[in-house]
């Protein structure tokens, strides 16, 4: 079988008993060829994620028929309809999945899941467009928006980015990606965007351009989340790496053309000495300190310093951490790493200038922090907060062990937040918010608002704003408010009314000083706005 008859999000049709496998002896329900086409798209644009591609589970439970067959189809449909408070979305009620889909997902995920082809080095550079070479780009820039406040504003269903010009709120284009943008990371001259879909689409943009658009463009792989570029001095630009769910592997390309020029498998043992078929590269950065990736192989639990400065001879320092390892960040100062190991319910804190761990810290159920929130503790110094999926709490860790040495790695307080099912966390250097967003959880009051706290006054609580009702959009679908992302002055902060693809969706920004309304803006091109990306805090690791 040949990897390029596998493609996301429309998949190439293969004999049904070629995805199926060796049927399960509890004998699972059965599937019409038609409905398992279906299934499997459903299943990879919205379950693959956290379930992963041969669903044995990370920030979701496995779903391989041993456990889903002895559940049953009518505690599945449930499931998948309601969701839970821990993280599970409610796909059924929030209008995303029909019944019908429901109940076509609930026979699914009892039969066997099928096994992807792999994706070599060659089947990269055959997928690789050069829109644009290098030689016919600007050599200066030849437009005048302000490029250290674009907003890459993530348009899931429709395979698109939106770049909004921070300054006006005008839409300056919309751009063709992959689907479901992950993230979306600043080259180190700031001249350059890479975005990476979930169908492992890694598209480069040039901010030069008149009118910023697509130069080059390339598939690393079935499935992926995430892309960095190299920025230690005097490889500003020169490399970019993406990282693999599925195959489970790094590339890493040239910065300027996506050329691939070396691809590493990241399968092996996880850090409790079992093999693992399946550790997908989950998030990546690059060091400040070395000519290095952070790159975190999530079901392994381990951590891979990859040494970019000499890729013929590729040195890679492994350090162990702890299984399902997923997004992470930097803490104040650039030289630690703080990364949630979130089935495990730890974060994993990697000292990026000695290349080693310097701690497990055990927090709430299962961390998710995006790349988390930097502060200063009005007791505890500078801290650096994840929020949970698992629960409603909010975990404040020390990151100060000059200047505060008893409290370094460890949980300095815990804030209750209004719910479970949060997704990202988010504040500023000029601001004392600290917003939580509470997408995944279940209920409406809490998905479609945020909290907020005042990081001089932890303990007065939280604040909520009805973010969807200030949106004020047509329709009863989904409304859930995701990710809170600051301009680049800190005196704004926008969120994003993620509606279902068929109704309206909205940004909304607001004034961070007074927490009121300042504007929404809609356009009918703006289908289900999910991540957004300023481009100065991309770049230059603000958060």
């Amino acid at each position: 079988m040949k990897a390029k008859r596998w493609r996301f999000p429309a998949l190439a049709a293969l004999p049904l008993a070629l995805w199926i496998g060796q049927g399960h002896a509890a004998s699972p329900p059965t599937l019409t060829a038609g409905e398992f086409d279906t299934a499997r798209q459903i299943y990879f644009e919205r379950c693959a994620g956290c379930h992963g591609v041969l669903r044995r589970g990370a920030t979701g439970k496995a779903l391989t028929p041993d456990i889903t067959v002895a559940r049953g189809t009518e505690y599945l449909k449930t499931f998948i309809k309601y969701g839970s408070p821990a993280g599970m979305p409610n796909w059924g009620t929030s209008g995303d999945l029909s019944d019908a889909e429901v109940d076509l997902m609930a026979r699914y995920v009892q039969l066997e899941p099928p096994t992807p082809p792999e994706f070599s080095l060659a089947d990269i550079e055959k997928s690789r467009k050069d829109i644009m070479p290098v030689g016919k780009r600007p050599t200066r820039k030849m437009n005048s928006y302000n490029l250290e406040n674009l907003f890459s504003v993530t348009l899931r269903d429709a395979g698109e980015v939106a770049l909004i010009d921070g300054d006006s709120k005008q839409i300056i284009n919309i751009i063709k990606t992959g689907y479901a943008v992950h993230i979306s990371r600043m080259s180190a001259s700031g001249r350059y965007l890479y975005v990476i879909g979930r169908d492992a689409r890694l598209n480069l943009i040039d901010l030069w351009l008149p009118r910023p658009d697509n130069v080059a463009e390339v598939k690393i792989g079935m499935e992926a989340r995430s892309v960095e570029t190299s920025k230690y001095k005097g490889y500003e630009d020169k490399y970019a790496v993406a990282g693999a769910y599925w195959p489970p592997q790094y590339v890493i390309m040239e910065g300027e053309t996506l050329k691939p020029l070396k691809v590493v498998s990241t399968r092996g043992m996880t850090v409790d000495n079992e093999y693992h078929p399946e550790p997908r590269v989950a998030s990546i950065v690059a060091s400040h300190f070395h000519p290095e990736f952070v790159i975190n192989a999530k079901e392994t639990g381990k951590i891979l310093m990859v040494n970019y400065a000499d890729l013929e001879n590729l040195k890679t320092t492994t350090i162990d951490a702890a299984k399902f390892l997923h997004d992470g960040g930097f803490d104040s100062t650039g030289r630690y790493f703080l990364v949630a190991a979130n089935a495990s319910d730890k974060i994993a804190v990697v000292d990026t200038k000695e290349d080693r761990l310097a701690a497990l810290v055990d927090v709430g159920k299962t961390p998710h922090p995006g790349r988390g929130a930097n502060f200063i503790h009005p007791t505890f110094g500078p801290v650096w907060a994840t929020s949970h999926l698992g629960d409603e709490t909010i975990s404040l860790i020390g990151t100060d062990p000059e200047g505060h040495k008893a409290q370094a790695w460890k949980v300095v307080q815990t804030l209750k937040g209004q719910g479970g099912g949060s997704l990202f966390i988010k504040t500023h250097p000029k601001s004392r918010n600290l917003w939580v967003d509470t997408p995944f959880h279940p209920d409406n009051k809490l998905n479609q608002s945020v909290a907020v706290f005042d990081t001089k006054r932890l303990d007065g609580g939280f604040e909520v704003l009805p973010i969807a009702q200030w949106a004020n959009l047509k329709g009863d679908g989904a409304k859930r408010v995701v990710q809170a992302e600051y301009n680049h002055a800190g005196d704004e902060v926008w969120f994003s009314v993620w509606g279902t693809k068929d109704q309206e969706s909205a940004l909304v920004v607001v004034d961070d000083r007074t927490r009121k309304l300042n504007t929404v803006i809609r356009d009918p091109r703006l289908i289900t706005p999910t991540g957004k990306f300023n481009t100065y805090n991309t770049r230059h690791d603000v958060y």
